[in-house]
């Protein structure tokens, strides 16, 4: 398994805008979320990395929504080679899984290179003037490590934007399966080389 950390955008980076397609039909866009804080979630169907947080992705979507974050994922990967990955197979993981928040599908991948998002998950948090105040892990758990999904990283980001306090900028980034570019397109941001 290929280990891909994330490419840690600058903080105070503006929220590049996305109209992009949901599971539901409806299209959706940054616009939407104006004046709520705004989470980024990169990921896709089939990455060991986001199974492994599957369940808490979707128990931490409801929870946060319910508080005020706005919360889209996007899926970037390349379908013609990642089939599983494509819309009709997104809308079924987002049914099975629970996830209640929009699960996007960045056809091009330019919504992906705006955000230099580069493995999945990907987490970029933006306060409600959409202004980025933390891209990194959603916690310390992997894969095999033996450590408990807790989010407590993003749920820490998440608990200072929405009570107006600072976030600690002291960041991990987030490791994770790199995002399946199509055939000559990788960002020049991207290396691929292996997080860990």
């Amino acid at each position: 398994m290929v280990k891909t950390a994330s490419t840690m955008l600058p903080l105070g980076t503006r929220a590049p805008s996305f109209c992009l397609l949901n599971v539901d039909g409806a299209t959706v866009t940054d616009a939407d979320c104006a004046g709520r804080p705004l989470l980024v979630i990169f990921m896709c169907n089939h990455c060991p990395f986001v199974v492994h947080l599957r369940d808490a992705l979707a128990a931490f979507g409801d929870e946060y929504q319910a508080k005020g974050l706005a919360i889209v994922g996007i899926s970037s990967n390349d379908v013609e080679k990642y089939p599983q990955d494509g819309p009709e197979e997104m809308k079924k993981e987002a049914e099975s899984a629970g996830y209640r928040f929009a699960y996007l599908y960045d056809v091009d991948q330019s919504v992906a290179k705006a955000y230099k998002a580069a493995c999945t998950p990907d987490f970029f948090l933006f306060d409600a003037d959409h202004t980025l105040v933390y891209r990194g892990q959603f916690d310390a758990s992997r894969p095999g490590n033996n450590v408990a999904v807790s989010g407590q990283d993003l749920r820490a980001a998440c608990d200072a934007v929405l009570s107006g306090n600072p976030v600690d900028d002291n960041q991990a980034p987030g490791i994770g399966c790199n995002i399946k570019w199509k055939a000559g397109a990788e960002p020049e941001y991207f290396t691929g080389q292996s997080a860990e």
